[in-house]
């Protein structure tokens, strides 16, 4: 087990490159597993729902899943299924979650640079959503949302179909983020590392903005100070360098995702 430090030499380490595509593949699978992982670590595990994706690096219209029915505490390397672009599991012996391939494939689909993307009913993400709002940056950490979320105002019901997954891809559009209406949270990334990490800061920033309003008025942030921090804060390697630190630590405490 290798583990990552974020300053090494005393310079900044940045997202790895590969020799292989094996190598690719591989690297990409254990940030999923330990993604999964820090998850329920963190209580986004809620019954059956919630999925995190990774593109595979050579079947680019591929991507590896969580199995259904998994208990994302338990997800190893080895469990982890890959999905064609028809919804069929060509690899590994697990079931595939339905509601995974409407959405997932669609945003994949739908946005090239997208290797990851994560969502979970996570329980204040969820609580927002039912507001049908954006978050406002009324602190440093959720400005890194500023004008980089999108909010999907459409819910129909559970996501069965990859009609209802494009029109989710189409709603995030361009953005890192998106806010689910009466349903969740949804974050993307070039990395699976960015993706978890942005749904991590998502959830915190709707906690931190309920409580804020159950007690008062929040005082945003002035808008060009928001898109100064949104632009030094919330970028693709931003978001995987502040995962590192949670990589060390569950690969340190759980090597058995590894597997």
């Amino acid at each position: 087990m290798v583990q990552t430090s974020i300053v090494r030499n005393g310079t900044l380490v940045k997202p790895p490159t590969f020799t292989s595509t094996e190598a690719e593949r591989r690297h990409r699978k254990e940030r999923l597993a330990a993604a999964l992982r820090i998850f329920a670590r963190l209580g986004f595990a809620q019954g059956l729902g919630g999925h995190i994706t990774a593109r595979d690096p050579e079947l680019t219209d591929h991507f590896w899943v969580n199995p259904f029915g998994i208990h994302f505490s338990r997800v190893r390397v080895s469990d982890l299924i890959l999905v064609n672009a028809q919804g069929e599991v060509v690899q590994g012996n697990g079931a595939l979650n339905q509601a995974a391939y409407a959405i997932h494939s669609q945003i994949h689909e739908a946005r090239p640079d997208v290797v990851a993307a994560a969502h979970a009913h996570s329980f204040y993400g969820k609580t927002w959503s039912a507001l049908g709002r954006l978050i406002d940056p009324i602190t440093q950490d959720s400005a890194v949302f500023y004008q980089d979320h999108a909010l999907f105002d459409d819910y129909k019901g559970i996501v069965l179909d990859t009609s209802e997954g494009k029109r989710i891809a189409e709603g995030l559009g361009n953005k890192k983020a998106a806010i689910l209406r009466n349903h969740g949270l949804l974050t993307v990334g070039h990395t699976v590392d960015e993706a978890a990490w942005w749904f991590i800061r998502l959830e915190d920033a709707t906690k931190s903005q309920l409580l804020a309003e159950s007690v008062g008025t929040p005082i945003p942030i002035e808008h060009d100070l928001a898109l100064s921090i949104q632009q030094r804060n919330g970028t693709h390697e931003a978001g995987w360098r502040a995962f590192q630190y949670l990589w060390d630590e569950i690969t340190r405490d759980q090597p058995d995702l590894l597997d």
